[in-house]
């Protein structure tokens, strides 16, 4: 067998001749494994995803056991899968074994065409199989939680089985409509004690194998250590760094791009570290934002209110805040939040390591201080937190889109008096940036409805967006202004006069 190979429903498949861009949907179709499909080769449907193996709790080691974690295979590089265990929909059960995902979507009508099933049934059992997921308990007590159907826990989505809608937020159907869907998601129990994948969970995830593959469109690179990651970029400065591959995989598959060489770090322990001191957090950058928002517990609300409005699950699952930062997207949804929250940047080489202020690191479009020898190893926030903190996402939809502006928030109001403002753009100018003028204008004076509409008449000035179609010049400019007013408006305690205006 050829030494690289990945476990496939628990069969050991060689990676044999895969060329390095190609893409774990092809390489699973091509093994006849056809109930992961693809919708839309940008992972926005979910058509295709299945579940990988990973170390439950981030690698805690209290926790060293197995999560079974949904992704979507038409972004990620068959190689990356070398020596891990996947499963796909066919692996969950059969028609004369289902698994009791597939059995609740059957029995409840949550399938028509079925071009979608495959991956709504594998981000579904990735949720079915999540440690922490408990029955909702009502206010009596007595466990029952609200009937089946009912929007309940403390965000409304979670069912009274405890079960997280979310996770099914980057699975997309045309014909069903997602009530049967949401049923068959509420009616799940707790997997049975016989349940394999369910026992699975308690034994540790594979180790990443130490991979190189070379073919044609380039050589592929999954370093051992973060020492031969930055000497492969010393060597290769036309080297692509990849991590979640929720960005290098739509580059490849609708614009075709093809690296020379590229070098995955997502699993490298050196960047995947989460510490949090007296001054500062300090956050890997090649951890997943799912795994990030779980050890954070939501210490920090700015990126708590952040979180579930990036993206769908099925991407947080491999975007890294690391890869974010790295595309340099101004319409990126980290960089607002990490400005206000006055983060930096931590770049390693092979000369040295060195902090940049998030406020410097974009120098233009898609362009940044980081040089092509340099890995992002982490942000850093420092303490104490501002109290007063919001994140608003202007799009076209709720949840899983691009954002037309994204505006954050981190404010200090002591005594009705802002005494510091600090407030991170996106999607207003070709980097994220702070609004300056604004933080100016705020900074200083009262919480007031004067005051605010002032300072809001300024940050409709920042920046310099752009007509698109996504939305107006005008509108992104209203839009900013119309955060600033409900932040204030969802703040009336911090107010300035509040009392006096009370009482009158």
């Amino acid at each position: 067998m050829d030494p690289l190979h990945v476990k496939v429903n628990g069969t050991p498949r060689p990676l044999a001749g895969i060329a390095p861009h190609a893409n774990a949907l092809d390489f699973l179709r091509e093994c006849g494994l056809t109930g992961a499909k693809e919708g839309c080769a940008e992972g926005e449907c979910g058509a295709c995803s299945i579940l990988v193996a990973r170390p439950s709790a981030a690698g805690r080691e209290q926790a060293p056991g197995t999560e079974w974690t949904a992704i979507n295979t038409c972004l990620v590089p068959a190689a990356a899968l070398d020596g891990q265990e996947v499963v796909t929909a066919e692996g969950l059960g059969g028609p004369g074994d289902l698994h009791p995902v597939q059995r609740e979507m059957a029995t409840r009508g949550g399938s028509q065409c079925g071009y979608c099933t495959p991956g709504f049934v594998c981000s579904m059992a990735a949720e079915f199989y999540r440690e922490g997921r408990r029955p909702v308990v009502d206010a009596s007590g007595n466990g029952q939680g609200a009937p089946a159907g009912h929007d309940v826990g403390v965000d409304h989505e979670h069912g009274p089985n405890g079960f997280d809608l979310h996770a099914l937020s980057g699975n997309l159907c045309r014909c069903t409509g997602y009530r049967p869907i949401r049923d068959a998601a509420y009616a799940l129990g707790e997997p049975e004690v016989e349940d394999p994948l369910a026992a699975r969970r308690a034994e540790a995830a594979p180790a990443p194998a130490h991979t190189r593959l070379s073919g044609q469109g380039g050589d592929f690179v999954r370093p051992a250590d973060l020492a031969e990651a930055l000497a492969l970029l010393a060597e290769r400065p036309d080297a692509r760094l990849v991590a979640g591959s929720t960005d290098w995989g739509v580059e490849v598959n609708l614009r075709g791009v093809r690296a020379p060489l590229t070098v995955v770090i997502d699993r490298l322990p050196e960047l995947r570290e989460l510490t949090w001191g007296e001054d500062v957090v300090e956050i890997g950058a090649a951890l997943t934002l799912s795994e990030v928002e779980r050890r954070l517990e939501g210490r920090v609300p700015l990126l708590d209110q952040m979180f579930p409005q990036f993206a769908s699950r099925l991407i947080r699952n491999g975007a890294t805040i690391g890869g974010n930062l790295g595309t340099g997207s101004p319409i990126g949804d980290a960089p607002p939040a990490l400005l206000a929250l006055e983060a930096s940047v931590v770049l390693v080489s092979r000369r040295g390591r060195r902090e940049v202020a998030m406020a410097d690191y974009f120098t233009g479009y898609r362009q940044s201080v980081r040089a092509a020898d340099e890995i992002i190893a982490a942000v850093r926030l420092p303490l104490p937190l501002a109290p007063v903190t919001a994140f608003h996402k202007i799009a076209k939809r709720r949840f899983d889109d691009i954002s037309s502006v994204a505006v954050a928030f981190a404010l200090t109001i002591d005594d009705g008096v802002v005494s510091r403002a600090r407030i991170g753009l996106g999607g207003v100018a070709a980097t994220p940036l702070r609004a300056l003028a604004t933080e100016a204008a705020l900074e200083g004076r009262p919480w007031s409805k004067e005051v605010v509409r002032e300072a809001a008449a300024t940050i409709r000035r920042e920046g310099t967006p752009m007509d698109d179609h996504r939305a107006s010049s005008a509108y992104r400019s209203a839009m900013l202004a119309m955060s600033l007013l409900r932040i204030f408006a969802e703040n009336p305690s911090a107010r300035a006069g509040d009392r006096q205006e009370v009482g009158a």
